[in-house]
């Protein structure tokens, strides 16, 4: 199956027998909290207009537990996470649709804890709000209880599995290429990246519009950086959110990949853990 759907798809989807269950997952990795200023408020540019139908969906309250040792996104509990699936109209037999604002970051967050959990049928919206050409709501849904019960699945990475992986296999960076170098750190104790980790920013997998390039593409593009046949794939990034947008676009590609959630700001959170700095993997 297809991990991404076009708008046109969508609305076709939308006007058949069996539609899919909209989630809206509008978030932004802000520092304007550091700043002062007020971060992005998701739930309010869900009021101002979402597709017709679709649910909101808090990353940090419903994708996401307490940031702390493990992160500042680590995995909410099952049960927590269940719940709000359920409260959204999510089940098992029902197919799934999930967007954003366009950067696909927070999109791919929900897509990727659904199908660990075992969601047989989640797609993102590729180009996420700014691809849809239909009209807009701003009418809150009250979807009817879902059933869906999400189970750990694999493809989760912790820290030492990352570590390994790394060394064994094929470790991919997702943050910005001076975030990987240690050039700079707008956020975590440290700079640098996991010694043995490849950059391979995000960024690169899509389009100026926000679109994932052609599966060829990304296919060629891992390759060339050793995802190679038959080669274990892991991703990392800051906090476990635009590393599942790099774990999409390698399901796009054809490649499939484990995700460290705990990413950079649980490693770098320990002073014991190494750390590696500037452009090559060491």
């Amino acid at each position: 199956m297809n991990a991404i759907i076009s708008a046109s798809a969508l609305a076709d989807a939308l006007a058949g027998p069996n539609p899919p269950v909209l989630l809206d997952v509008r978030w932004q990795l802000s520092l304007a909290k550091a700043a002062g200023e007020p971060p992005f408020d998701g739930r309010a540019a869900y009021a101002a207009g979402h597709l017709p139908g679709a649910v909101f969906v808090d990353l940090d309250r419903e994708l996401a537990g307490t940031p702390g040792e493990r992160g500042r996104h680590p995995l909410p509990g099952l049960a927590e996470f269940g719940a709000a699936m359920r409260r959204a109209g999510v089940s098992s037999g029902t197919p799934v649709v999930v967007y954003d604002g366009g950067q696909g970051w927070a999109a791919a967050r929900a897509w990727w804890m659904l199908r660990w959990t075992g969601h047989p049928d989640v797609r993102v919206l590729d180009g996420g709000l700014p691809s849809w050409e239909g009209p807009l709501s701003q009418e809150e849904p009250t979807p009817r209880e879902g059933d869906f019960e999400p189970v750990a699945g694999a493809g989760l990475l912790d820290a030492d599995g990352a570590a390994a992986l790394a060394r064994s296999g094929v470790l991919f960076d997702a943050r910005a290429a001076e975030r990987y170098r240690g050039d700079v750190e707008p956020i975590d104790r440290v700079g640098g990246h996991i010694p043995g980790a490849i950059s391979a920013p995000t960024t690169e997998n899509v389009t100026s519009d926000g679109r994932f390039l052609p599966a060829e593409e990304l296919r060629a593009r891992f390759q060339a950086l050793g995802a190679a046949e038959g080669t274990e794939v892991g991703v990392y990034c800051g906090s476990g959110v635009s590393g599942a947008h790099e774990v999409l676009a390698l399901a796009v590609a054809g490649i499939p990949a484990a995700l460290y959630v705990g990413s950079w700001s649980e490693w770098s959170s320990d002073p014991e853990r190494p750390v590696a700095v500037g452009a090559e993997p060491q």
